[in-house]
């Protein structure tokens, strides 16, 4: 049994990281995943709730709203969870370091 609920919260977790990947800052050619921005991922299944832990890029973002309305609707289309508990955290504070590699050369940074 185990097994099957750390697949089903791997399966889901994957799913999230998937559609996160098509969710952008409209002032960035970067997702947020790429970005870093997607600090924490879990699954419960025991509650059935995906929670989410994410930042932006800086506290006073303009596009803060749109960025996390979309994160919200893309998690809460994913099979499984009943409910999302998604947080907007600013700690750590959000840096470059962060970003993928693949975000980094598309911002120019390598």
């Amino acid at each position: 049994m185990e097994n099957l609920t750390e697949d089903i919260s791997y399966e889901i977790t994957q799913k999230a990281i998937k559609l996160l990947k098509t969710v952008f800052d409209p002032e960035i050619p970067v997702n947020v995943y790429d970005l870093g921005l997607i600090y924490k991922i879990d699954y419960t299944p025991e509650d059935k709730t995906l929670h989410v832990d994410m930042t932006l890029t800086a506290p006073n973002c303009p596009a803060a709203d749109f960025i996390m309305e979309d994160v919200r609707q893309k998690l809460v289309s994913i099979e499984g969870p009943e409910k999302v508990d998604l947080r907007l955290v600013f700690e750590p504070v959000w840096n470059q370091d962060m970003m993928t590699e693949e975000a980094k050369l598309e911002l120019g940074f390598l």
